[in-house]
């Protein structure tokens, strides 16, 4: 299945447009929004008091790399 054929409105980390794991390239990807756009707000919302990095983390892990993604699709 190549990255065309793969639903833009699901939620996966993509190949490409990674920095550190794609948590943000596809949060930005399934709601409309710039990769670069969703990492400012990530790096903004860090001067906040919260568990953001526990978050990123939680994404990492359960958000599927965009080949489980793909494999995953009837």
């Amino acid at each position: 299945m190549t990255e065309e054929d793969v639903d833009m409105n699901g939620l996966y980390r993509p190949r490409q447009g990674r920095v550190i794991a794609g948590v943000c390239a596809g949060l930005g990807r399934r709601y409309g929004l710039g990769a670069w756009t969703v990492r400012l707000l990530a790096i903004i919302s860090c001067v906040l008091p919260g568990p953001q990095f526990l978050i990123y983390i939680a994404l990492w892990i359960m958000m599927p790399s965009q080949e489980k993604y793909a494999a995953t699709q009837p």
